[in-house]
């Protein structure tokens, strides 16, 4: 044993001796006479860890739900967490008791987002931009865009049909999703302004889920160096439409015309509105792209849906012609295959939330400072509430699901404010692609990747062929 791995054992030994410490310390420290969930804690300070990133996290919290039931404790990522999987426990974190659940997320991905992003707070300044995002994304603000998201769309399409060339569905999906972005968040914003925010974004973006380090040349420095320069490109915008006084109803126009009278017409800073221009885009972008490419390889796989779905949009479709707002809100085949599709992929496994104090829940202790994880995995996954959960049965909409089962964008205050332009992309995606083209995945057809968020095997790689006009 040389003498670097005889430093990093004693680094790992004082980081667990202090973990457990720490840890009781708080159990003695608690006012509440009440006893932890069952579980296990794993190793000392690594946890279970690398047992949730070593296989598939299905499987790791069914199994811990089987053997625990619906709230257990364990030890990941160097924190101590509870974990619930019922819609009363996630009602009771997200909703009814929010104010004693705090958002939290890791100091390196905050460092990249940005500290004012509107998910990282509580509070005043949290409902006021929340107000904001709202606003700007609202059905009424969304039915002006229809137009424009239709030629991304059929833009998009086109470039992954000439030449009947293998895409990566998932990279291409995250792209469309981009766009999208910045036209909700800038308008119609100028070419170079738009490569300038799309290079320095990706650079930010793979060195998001990287190891935090800040050694020269690692993906999360260079990030990091992305992140200030995304920062500078944004303040010249927002200057650009101040002295041109092109303050439109869009994200940024909505950010820069707040004034919050309370405190005597204090506006928000630039580097606020970086941070939540540059939030949205993260909140937008993976999340949605994932649920369109594995919407693409449930129609793939099922093609008798596929043709149900072809015949609701045909049936509306006429050539050259944009979809209007009234046929976009009468989809009734394709919202529930959206639907279904968000249930069976869950993008979003879970949520952090931390215990800003001692909370007791149904006779357990859950210590503040502790993180708390919805499961939302687990409730869509639920044969309690999903008959044949592991089945892709749009049909099951027909009937809307029990409270709190059903849950692709959260709950509660700190739910997506983005759900309704999600669904408006995937609607209008899903309709200019079965009426206008058809598509083949090449190579397996099965297995996920997590990247973070589950994704088809290799981003679901396929041929798109433009459909011949009849």
């Amino acid at each position: 044993m040389d003498k670097a791995q005889v430093f990093l054992y004693v680094i790992i030994f004082l980081f667990s001796l202090f973990s457990y410490m720490f840890l009781s310390k708080r159990k003695g420290e608690s006012s509440i006479r009440a006893k932890l969930p069952p579980g296990s804690m794993g190793w000392p300070y690594i946890g279970e860890t690398l047992q949730l990133y070593s296989r598939d996290p299905n499987i790791f919290f069914a199994n811990k739900q089987r053997r625990y039931g619906e709230i257990f404790k364990t030890h990941m990522l160097g924190c101590p967490c509870v974990m619930l999987a019922s819609p009363e426990a996630v009602r009771f974190v997200l909703v009814t008791q929010a104010h004693l659940f705090k958002p939290t997320y890791p100091m390196s991905k905050e460092n990249l987002i940005g500290k004012s992003a509107l998910f990282f707070h509580q509070g005043d300044y949290h409902i006021h931009l929340r107000k904001l995002v709202q606003g700007s994304l609202s059905l009424e603000a969304l039915r002006h865009q229809v137009d424009d998201i239709q030629d991304i769309a059929i833009s998009t399409l086109d470039s992954w049909a000439s030449g009947g060339h293998v895409i990566n569905t998932f990279h291409e999906m995250k792209k469309f999703s981009f766009e999208i972005g910045i036209l909700t968040i800038f308008g119609h914003l100028e070419a170079y302004y738009k490569e300038e925010m799309k290079k320095n974004y990706t650079i930010v973006d793979k060195g998001y889920n990287s190891f935090p380090t800040e050694l020269p040349g690692t993906p999360y420095k260079k990030a990091l160096r992305a992140r200030r320069r995304l920062s500078k490109i944004l303040n010249e915008i927002i200057c650009e439409k101040k002295e041109k006084n092109s303050l439109k109803k869009n994200l940024l126009g909505f950010f820069l015309n707040y004034k919050d009278d309370e405190k005597g017409g204090e506006v928000l800073t630039e580097d606020q509105i970086a941070d939540n221009i540059i939030g949205i885009l993260f909140a937008a972008q993976d999340t949605t792209a994932s649920v369109m490419t594995w919407m693409l390889k449930y129609l793939h796989d099922d093609q008798k849906l596929l043709e149900a779905v072809k015949a609701e949009q045909k049936a509306i479709y006429t050539n050259n012609c944009h979809l209007t707002w009234a046929q976009i809100r009468n989809m009734p085949i394709t919202y529930k295959v959206i639907l279904e599709s968000l249930r069976m992929a869950s993008v979003i496994s879970f949520t952090f939330r931390e215990a800003v104090a001692d909370v007791e829940y149904k006779g357990y202790l859950i210590p503040k400072g502790w993180k708390v994880m919805p499961l939302f995995r687990n409730m869509h996954h639920n044969q309690e509430f999903f008959i044949e959960p592991q089945e892709f049965n749009p049909s099951r909409f027909e009937d809307p699901p029990k409270p709190y089962t059903f849950m692709p964008f959260g709950s509660g205050v700190h739910s997506c404010p983005g759900n309704e332009l999600a669904k408006l992309e995937m609607v209008i995606m899903i309709h200019h692609l079965v009426t206008k083209f058809r598509w083949e995945v090449v190579g397996s057809q099965s297995g996920i990747q997590y990247s973070p968020f589950p994704v088809p095997l290799h981003g679901l790689p396929a041929r798109f062929f433009e459909e011949p006009t009849s």
